[in-house]
Order: structure tokens, then C-alpha cells, then sequence
């Protein structure tokens, strides 16, 4: 039986905390990956920790969203770091996913669809006439038409994604506790992989406050 797989969101600039976070989730239950992202990747010493990282499964979450030849130049400038998954936004479009795909080679590019943040009535606010069902579905037409290789979308859009984009599917908004945060199409571990996600996405529940113990209690929900 294939083990269970979750990126620990290290979401911090400072580095002993990074060092905290991935000395207190090792564990050989589960496949655990670490993903950083803005905040650590623009931190001063962030880009050089990265560089040292070794054997660990990395998840770079830039989502990056420009031109075709800004996308293309930006992977070229990552070369150095030995990162197996890099997200960009399907709303870039075809052709600059198209062009970082090309590029990406031996890394695993991910399209992030409409962000966990949002709802019908941000997407309404935006611009979109679509709701976010509809918008994701789209979006994922675009992932497969494009050949990425991964695709970032909540665990409620999981079922209907899996009917057109066939590859790795990556799952943020997961909650453990029963806090509330930024996040709004949220789910609980054990259901987005019983939805059919690949990886997930987990960040405050394990990170703030007693690391290992939130960690240790995640592993007993996965038993379940």
C-alpha cells in the first residue's frame, strides 16, 4: 500500500524555525515534502538554505504569473536548486505554461487553480462569471492541454478535476484543528484523500505552536 503524502507549508522567514519545522516531522509513515513559499523564498538567507537542502522533496510555491519569457527566464534562474515541484497560475495562460513546461524539464510543473481564499462571491468581485466549480474545471482543461505535470485545487474540486486532468493532484486548505484562517473551501485530511488527492498541503496546523505534537497528532488522524 502506497504511503500517504503531505507537504509541510513551511511558511516562515526565519531559518531556525525552517530547521525546528522539518526536525520535528520526520517519519517514516508517511511521505512528508516541505513547501516554501513566498515569504521564505524572499527572505534573505532563504534561496541559500534552499541550495543546501538535501535529500528532501521540495515544493518551490512561487506561482508564478507573467509572460511566456518571464516565466521561462525565472525557471532558468532556479536551475541551482534541486526543487521537484514549482507552481505556476493556469491563469497565466497557455502559451507561458506552455513555455515553463518546455523549460521546466526535471522538474514538476503545477498549475494552481482558484486559490482556497476565494468563493463565488471573490470571484464575482474580481471579474469571473463563472463559479468556482465551473472556473476550476476550466482550468484544469488547461493544465492537461498544456501537459503539466501537477495541479494545486481544493478538496472540493478533486472529484471533478479528476475527470479531465488525469496526473498528480495537490490539495491545500486542510484543517486539522477547528480554527478559522484566510482559507475558505477547506477540508479535513482523511476526506480529500478519500476524494482522491495525491498530496496535501498543511501548514498552521502543524507549524504554530508545539510542532512535534501537532505532527504526532496528524499521524493518529491518518490511522483512522
Amino acid at each position: 500500500m502506497n504511503k500517504k503524502k503531505i507537504f509541510i507549508a513551511v511558511d516562515t522567514n526565519n531559518i531556525p524555525v525552517a530547521k525546528k519545522i522539518i526536525r520535528n516531522t520526520q517519519t517514516n509513515k508517511i511521505k512528508v515534502g516541505y513547501k516554501f513559499g513566498l515569504e521564505f523564498f524572499y527572505s534573505k538567507d532563504g534561496r541559500r538554505f534552499l541550495s543546501d537542502l538535501k535529500k528532501q522533496t521540495i515544493f518551490l510555491d512561487l506561482k508564478l504569473n507573467d509572460i511566456p519569457n518571464t516565466v521561462r527566464s525565472a525557471i532558468r534562474s532556479l536551475k541551482y536548486l534541486k526543487i521537484s515541484y514549482l507552481t505556476v497560475h493556469l491563469s497565466a495562460g497557455l502559451s507561458a505554461l506552455k513555455a515553463l513546461k518546455k523549460e521546466g524539464k526535471r522538474i514538476k510543473i503545477t498549475g494552481v487553480t482558484t486559490l482556497t481564499s476565494l468563493d463565488n462571491k471573490d470571484l464575482k468581485e474580481i471579474g469571473y462569471t463563472k463559479k468556482v466549480n465551473e472556473l476550476v474545471m476550466h482550468q484544469a482543461k488547461l493544465a492537461k492541454k498544456a501537459n503539466l505535470d501537477a495541479i494545486v485545487c481544493s478538496g472540493h474540486e478533486i472529484k471533478s478535476v479528476k475527470k479531465v486532468f488525469n496526473k498528480e493532484i495537490i490539495t491545500p486548505g486542510i484543517k486539522i484543528q477547528n480554527t478559522t484562517n484566510d482559507q475558505k473551501r477547506i477540508m479535513k485530511p482523511n476526506d480529500a484523500f478519500a476524494a482522491g488527492s495525491d498530496w496535501l498541503v498543511i501548514g498552521r496546523s502543524i507549524t504554530k505552536g508545539n510542532v512535534k505534537k501537532n505532527f504526532q497528532n496528524l499521524l493518529k488522524i491518518l490511522e483512522d
